[in-house]
């Protein structure tokens, strides 16, 4: 395949590089966010340099971030779910594209395709009434020779069997959060293992991990500060070794937040 380029900026953050366009998935782009903190460094602002396309799956504050949007600038180019267009254009974005699962737009040669995603769309959470809610999803990006699927937040779906049919060279999924459990709607280590042999990509990064915790859960002596502190290493570990576990033919390919990501396969001894 004719490998993108990768840099995982960490949580859902990926910049990619394809198809002569720059793309950024939900991204996040502060040390704060709300009660959560960032606990590993932000990236130097020449990661998130010149994006042409920002993909938003779903409204969630640490995936729709407006301060993080208005680091990229008013004129970035940014996809969202059909019915968030209007509220996002309200707060000083004018270039919005609304897609719903299946429908599709192009930025040069670059194809990107909206997929469902099994996830509350509610900007406030799911058990919220008031503010705006669309449905969730992820995006499928083809162009320049290869083929990239960026999940979004999504619970293990039988559906996701359909993207093996697309050939889908890098997945990037998420195996955690930023607490110490998951709500419903994620993967896990396990569930993450089970999509990969629905989806049957060449590559999987794991994403969504390592990166936020709120304020304070690893660093006051509470019966949760071990837990959280694994919790910021373990997951994508724990997800490379069941897929391992499955006989899979995927390569795992574990990146730590902020660091590029070597698609390259690692020489054989000699």
């Amino acid at each position: 395949m004719a490998r993108p380029d990768l840099h995982f900026l960490g949580h859902s953050t990926v910049r990619v590089e394809m198809a002569g366009r720059t793309v950024l998935t939900d991204p996040l782009l502060t040390d704060t966010v709300g009660l959560l903190r960032r606990v590993v460094p932000l990236p130097d602002p020449a990661t998130w340099a010149g994006v042409d396309v920002v993909l938003i799956s779903h409204l969630h504050g640490d995936h729709l971030h407006l301060p993080s949007l208005r680091t990229l600038g008013p004129d970035v180019r940014i996809v969202v779910p059909r019915g968030a267009g209007a509220w996002l254009r309200g707060r000083g974005f004018p270039r919005v594209d609304e897609l719903s699962a299946g429908e599709a737009i192009s930025d040069g040669a670059l194809r990107i395709t909206a997929v469902r995603a099994e996830h509350s769309g509610h900007r406030w959470g799911p058990r919220l009434t008031h503010g705006p809610s669309t449905e969730s999803l992820g995006y499928l990006l083809e162009g320049g020779g290869s083929t990239v699927y960026a999940s979004g937040d999504t619970a293990l779906f039988q559906g996701m069997s359909v993207l093996a049919e697309r050939a889908v060279d890098v997945a990037l999924l998420p195996v955690w959060g930023w607490g110490p459990d998951l709500g419903p709607g994620h993967l896990d280590p396990v569930s993450a293992a089970d999509a990969v042999a629905l989806i049957r990509p060449q590559i999987v990064v794991p994403v969504h991990w390592g990166t936020l915790a709120v304020a304070g859960m690893t660093s006051l002596p509470t019966p949760l500060r071990g837990r959280m502190r694994r919790l910021l290493v373990d997951p994508p570990h724990s997800f490379a070794a069941e897929v391992t576990a499955r006989g899979l033919d995927t390569r795992v390919v574990v990146t730590d937040p902020g660091q590029p990501v070597v698609l390259a396969a690692p020489a054989a001894a000699a």
